[in-house]
């Protein structure tokens, strides 16, 4: 009973430790918020932030990782509403190119991230990303949608145009403006892939 009690504590601080970082990351920015600051702020200490995180940039992936999964939620759920394969595999990256206009994936995921953990293609989301549109690439090549070409290749370039425009998105001056010119080069893009039957 005692040992249930303690794991679900230490998830709630957990939670409360990522709640209040993910609030001063997305307001504040990764390099001005103060971990003093924002352990006070849910009550705790730095040594319950040093001992789930292990330092600040633990907290960020962290927080990015939770994201992360918020918005392959958001994408799966894009995919599954899509008449049929290849308009989700078009409405997957349209999507994530436009979620870069929001302010906290602008600032956390696209703008501190970078800057802080390095190259997002690299990030663990990313490549289940990659997995999930090489597999969709399988299956529109198998249907005979798409040209039979590699399906790493295609998969990487079609998801390094989607971060790419997503991180032009979030750099600009003018996201909005930006976004509908990286939406609609994108697409165009992508159809290239199309077979010539299709």
């Amino acid at each position: 009973m005692a040992t249930g009690r303690r794991a679900e504590t230490m998830a709630e601080t957990r939670d409360k430790l990522l709640g209040a970082a993910r609030r001063a990351f997305a307001t504040q920015g990764y390099a001005a918020a103060s971990m003093d600051d924002l352990t006070a702020s849910v009550g705790l200490t730095r040594g319950a932030l040093y001992h789930n995180f292990g330092d600040k940039k633990g907290l960020l992936w962290a927080v990015i990782a939770q994201i992360d999964d918020e918005m392959a939620e958001r994408l799966r759920r894009v995919r599954e509403r899509a008449p049929n394969t290849w308009q989700g595999l078009l409405d997957d990256g349209t999507a994530y190119i436009e979620m870069a206009v929001e302010p906290e994936i602008q600032r956390i995921m696209l703008l501190d991230g970078p800057a802080v953990l390095g190259d997002p293609s690299k990030w663990p989301g990313e490549n289940a990303c990659l997995q999930i549109t090489m597999r969709t690439i399988r299956s529109l090549i198998d249907e005979g949608v798409v040209h039979a070409l590699d399906v790493e290749a295609a998969g990487r370039l079609l998801n390094g145009a989607a971060l790419s425009a997503a991180l032009w998105v979030a750099t600009s001056d003018d996201p909005s403006a930006v976004r509908d010119k990286a939406v609609t080069a994108f697409r165009r893009l992508a159809s290239g892939l199309l077979g010539d039957q299709v």
